[in-house]
């Protein structure tokens, strides 16, 4: 793509606004903004960093309307914020010197056995359980933190699946668990977008577009979310994991 067309810019709007407004609640905007790129003409590489740009964009959006809706625990994951930050960014530089396509067999049976357990586990993240943080409750989220910044840098599908499920499990309601993750995928954006900067895999005027949609879609989508509640977010949450899968399973047998 040499040049952005109206055409090409009304595809990266609409797509970034839809993908933001889900990605603000459960993650997942990837399986819709990065296809967008891809679309209009972008080349792979340039794509994946343009979509870290305009997904930065969109995670200080939704992280902020967490915040301040005071669904992030901000003792707990502010502190591990430099740590995403670079795992990330070490992700992000590993990814071009192997290939990441090895990881997507794993990957697919790890999104199947998160959306089993949220359909099995009928109260998961309806109400919140979470007690008084302990040294024991940091150190897990501390591996949330370096292991899924790092699998977001360098491969990235159902980030937002993993991360919403860590914090379900250590007790948060959905809402809780959504604003926390995206705490962390703020971190690990930061991390990755810095690599890709680096090594000039960022288009500017395409990332302009799509991130200032994807800030309208996250702040509707964050504040629509907190409106509702986990009852909202659940079945959202089910939804935008199996899409995930649909998309890994093809990519895998290269359906399409």
């Amino acid at each position: 793509m040499e040049h952005l067309t109206w055409a090409h810019a009304v595809i990266l709007a609409v797509g970034g606004y839809v993908a933001a407004f889900i990605d603000s609640t459960v993650g997942g905007g990837g399986l819709i903004s990065l296809p967008a790129l891809l679309f209009v003409g972008l080349p792979p590489a340039a794509a994946l960093g343009t979509n870290k740009f305009a997904g930065t964009m969109s995670a200080i959006t939704s992280f902020s309307s967490y915040l301040l809706s005071g669904k992030v625990r901000l003792k707990l994951v502010g502190p591990l914020f430099p740590l995403g930050v670079m795992a990330s960014a070490l992700g992000a530089y590993i990814v071009h010197q192997l290939p990441s396509s090895f990881l997507r067999p794993f990957v697919l049976v790890m999104l199947v056995i998160v959306a089993a357990y949220t359909l099995w586990k009928k109260d998961l993240g309806l109400v919140e359980s979470i007690r008084p943080l302990t040294p024991k409750t940091f150190a897990l989220t501390a591996l949330l933190a370096i292991g899924l910044g790092f699998y977001d840098g360098f491969f990235g599908p159902g980030t937002g699946s993993f991360l919403v499920m860590g914090f379900l499990l250590l007790g948060f309601d959905f809402l809780a668990a959504s604003g926390n993750a995206r705490t962390l995928n703020l971190a690990s954006n930061v991390g990755a977008l810095a690599t890709f900067i680096a090594v000039g895999a960022v288009r500017y005027d395409a990332g302009l577009i799509l991130g200032l949609s994807m800030v309208l879609g996250a702040l509707t989508g964050s504040r629509f979310a907190i409106r509702k509640g986990a009852r909202y977010v659940r079945p959202i949450f089910i939804g935008v994991t199996c899409l995930v899968i649909a998309q890994q399973i093809a990519q895998l047998f290269h359906i399409g």
